[in-house]
């Protein structure tokens, strides 16, 4: 008797869960860098885990929003510094670090202020739902409003570096001093706002060498903001290059004895056509809209919540328009393959969606009607392809 037919598969196999390119998590992304820095000036409770990295008695971290490693090394004449220092990056490979999934700022400034992966720190996404509140929680933002140390609860390197004596300091925009974001990714030591990127610049390096042993975080967000608006080949954006490159090197000239300024980034960057092939309306998409009660994230890199008792017809549903294009998971399969890091966290459990889609192609899930200027822009990152994930880590030794 022959075997019956194998059933019909109306649309190409989706892509594997395990083909997607996992952070490197517990050795070369940005939740490693500040322990490993740490370690290296004795704080307890600290591990050295980027191996490449070596010891320093004072450690300075300029995080560039938005300047991913692939736009670093497209643009030589823009930031002939920076390009001078890729032999450098991690500690002399001449390689890239990872974010960490999704790559998107709020993720990654928490990754890297607190030294642990996003299925810790609960940080997981661009929007999220609030299991408390049934409410997609805005995580840069913080909207709507909900009690920081409750959301995350877990101390920053920098609060740990300052209890053990390290001279620790922030020096960014004053805009950033009393967000909940900085309370719960950044806080620690003093917090000195400044508005220009040359007067942080100068500042950061008086701050390294107001102590025997320092750790010093300054930030820089206008490549990622010009980026966004205009895209990562704009002459806007060669602008913003340019003058960070500058930043970086008039801070890495004043750089005192015994210094390491590891300059990295948040996540990178890629503009997306605006044309239906490339950007899927979800708020047209009525097969993508059914069972869906909230829909989180960001374009690349969506979280799905499903109606009660329709959380399977959703993955199957989502699999079958977007599989080709999207590593498609159900949150069990997503925190199986290590998306959010080797383990999540009970509370941090149902803020991931029921459903998670990262993007491999160049392709959105944009939401028209809920998300209006999120909708419209034209660079985006969030998902685990090279050009969102990798991002540098240059080093300068004073």
């Amino acid at each position: 008797m022959p075997a019956p037919a194998a059933p019909h598969w109306d649309h190409p196999e989706p892509l594997a869960i395990g083909s997607a390119p996992v952070p490197q998590y517990g050795t070369g992304s940005l939740s490693d860098l500040l322990p490993t820095l740490a370690a290296g000036m004795e704080v307890p409770g600290m591990t050295a885990v980027i191996p490449e990295l070596t010891a320093a008695d004072r450690n300075c971290v300029f995080l560039i929003d938005g300047l991913g490693w692939q736009q670093l090394k497209e643009h030589p004449d823009e930031a002939p510094f920076m390009t001078s220092l890729l032999p450098s990056s991690r500690g002399g490979t001449g390689r890239a670090i990872t974010a960490g999934y999704p790559a998107t700022t709020a993720t990654s400034l928490a990754s890297v202020g607190t030294g642990l992966p996003p299925g810790a720190h609960g940080l997981p996404g661009y929007t999220v739902r609030n299991p408390a509140t049934d409410e997609l929680m805005n995580q840069l933002r913080w909207i709507p409003w909900t009690q920081p140390r409750v959301w995350q609860p877990y101390p920053t390197v920098f609060q740990l570096a300052a209890d053990a004596g390290v001279h620790t300091a922030q020096v960014t925009s004053p805009a950033f001093e009393t967000t909940p974001l900085t309370k719960v990714a950044l806080s620690g030591g003093t917090f000195h706002g400044r508005l220009s990127g040359e007067e942080r610049m100068d500042l950061a390096a008086e701050q390294l060498a107001a102590g025997d042993r320092s750790l010093v975080y300054t930030y820089y967000s206008e490549v990622d903001g010009n980026g966004h608006r205009y895209g990562v080949d704009s002459d806007a954006w060669r602008g913003q290059l340019m003058y960070v490159d500058r930043l970086v090197q008039r801070l890495a000239e004043q750089l005192p004895p015994r210094t390491a300024l590891y300059v990295t980034a948040d996540h990178g960057m890629i503009d997306i056509p605006f044309d239906e092939r490339h950007r899927i309306d979800f708020d047209e998409d009525w097969e993508l809209r059914a069972g869906v009660a909230l829909l989180g994230g960001e374009g690349r890199a969506r979280h799905v919540y499903a109606v009660p008792g329709a959380e399977s017809d959703v993955l199957t549903c989502w699999r079958e328009v977007l599989g080709e294009q999207f590593w498609v998971a159900s949150r069990d399969e997503a925190i199986a393959a290590g998306w959010f890091g080797p383990a999540v966290d009970e509370r941090v459990y149902a803020r991931i969606g029921d459903v998670v889609a990262a993007a491999r192609d160049d392709v959105l899930i944009i939401a028209s009607e809920r998300e209006p200027k999120e909708s419209a822009m034209v660079g985006n990152h969030g998902s685990m392809t090279p050009a969102e994930q990798l991002v540098p880590l240059l080093e300068v030794r004073g």
